[in-house]
């Protein structure tokens, strides 16, 4: 895989002069005030000393980081503070007069108990926008229930209905942390632009839960009234065959997807070389086909394991038949889209130089911020000296475990 520099123009971000003070652990809040990050804000990361964030601990998988926390976590300054502590929640208070936004994913309750809730600090900071994030949102029977990514995965459905018909899986990926973290990064981005107008600060209150629901739309609607949920077919789809994964030759696996009869003509003619096929009365349309997948599915079978992935490739873009090839993670790192299009930049980090993907959406008026991965508490000692905090106030601090 090829790397490039991350760009070093000094073209205007939309977010430059935005401050950010983040509470956060695990997924969804740093993967929010990361995109703040990568659009120019000044991210200022509140950790706890010694341990800081417990993503950091995930695994070692990343030159020894934690490839959850590598993601999520570049471009940000890291500033140890014990808040329990008197003189670190002094501190905090400090960074909050000059702060714009106020980002939290604590347990539930934690922020307000601390003295940090929107009805706490907006009279004192009215401009500020405070952006709360958990499982299930304030108010309700589940407001204070522990929610974690796979949790929240099975509370919205999103588990039902994935996977085999005789076993649900959950997603690859922290889905329901990405959907949540994108809806309080959007959410920021509307209340900034809402206090361009009012002069005043916001109060958001993302919900991991009503995040995930929301991308459960269709099937909540193919569903409704008590109907039939979507079944659950692996990869495949539910309703359109072919249309999903298939094993080819080499041991490849292909992706792909016929959605009407006049591809499945050209499927037949020239994928599978037997124009007859397109005819037989078992697949004359996609409800015969659906309904007689498994020798449907045999005869393509048999076709492909004449092949290497990449002949059978050669003969759907022939057909101008839409597919994929089913990926591993080491062939994504190596896809030749993103290397033409240079999407992999190299970062700094604590371990030295790593990979990191550009944020989508690329703008041609600004390039974002690409800068490195913080050691735990990398910038208390530079933050509380712009705070004019004292070097014997630092020592004490230091010795009483609050920084």
């Amino acid at each position: 895989m090829n790397t490039t520099a991350p760009p070093t123009t000094a073209r205007p971000r939309p977010l430059d002069g935005i401050t950010v003070v983040s509470l956060e652990h695990a997924i969804a809040a740093p993967f929010c005030t990361r995109q703040l990050a990568d659009m120019g804000a000044r991210v200022i990361k509140v950790e706890r000393p010694g341990v800081g964030d417990f993503a950091r601990n995930y695994d070692t998988r990343t030159k020894g980081l934690a490839s959850h926390f590598v993601w999520t976590n570049r471009s940000k300054e890291s500033l140890t503070l014990d808040l329990k502590h008197p003189d670190a929640h002094a501190i905090l208070m400090q960074l909050l007069e000059k702060a714009d936004v106020l980002v939290q994913n604590l347990a539930p309750g934690a922020a307000a108990r601390m003295g940090l809730s929107f009805n706490a600090l907006h009279p004192q900071f009215p401009k500020l926008i405070v952006c709360d994030i958990s499982g299930y949102g304030e108010g309700g029977p589940y407001e204070t229930k522990k929610a974690y990514d796979l949790l929240i995965q099975s509370e919205s459905g999103f588990v039902s209905t994935t996977g085999s018909p005789d076993a649900p899986a959950k997603a690859g990926c922290s889905l329901s942390d990405i959907a949540a973290g994108s809806y309080a990064y959007s959410s920021i981005l509307n209340a900034l632009l809402l206090r361009h107008k009012t002069g005043l600060g916001s109060r958001l209150d993302v919900s991991m839960l009503e995040s995930t629901v929301e991308w459960m739309s269709f099937p909540l609607y193919y569903a409704y009234d008590g109907a039939a949920p979507p079944v659950r077919a692996g990869a495949a789809h539910a309703t359109i065959y072919p249309y999903g994964p298939f094993p080819v030759g080499d041991g490849s696996q292909v992706m792909l997807g016929l959605q009407n009869e006049r591809e499945w003509v050209a499927f037949c003619d020239k994928v599978l070389q037997d124009p007859t096929v397109a005819t037989s009365a078992d697949y004359e349309n996609n409800s015969r086909r659906s309904a007689n997948r498994e020798p449907l599915r045999a005869l393509i079978v048999e076709a492909f394991s004449k092949m290497t992935i990449d002949q059978v490739v050669q003969r759907l873009e022939a057909a101008q038949i839409a597919n994929a090839r089913v990926n591993e993670m080491k062939d994504v790192w190596a896809h030749p889209q993103l290397q033409a299009r240079e999407r992999w930049v190299e970062i700094q980090s604590p371990v030295g130089p790593l990979p990191a993907l550009l944020p989508p959406a690329s703008n041609n008026q600004f390039d974002a911020r690409m800068d490195p991965i913080p050691a735990i508490g990398e910038h208390t000692a530079k933050i509380l000296k712009d705070l004019n905090v004292s070097e014997q106030m630092i020592a004490d601090l230091v010795a009483a475990k609050a920084i």
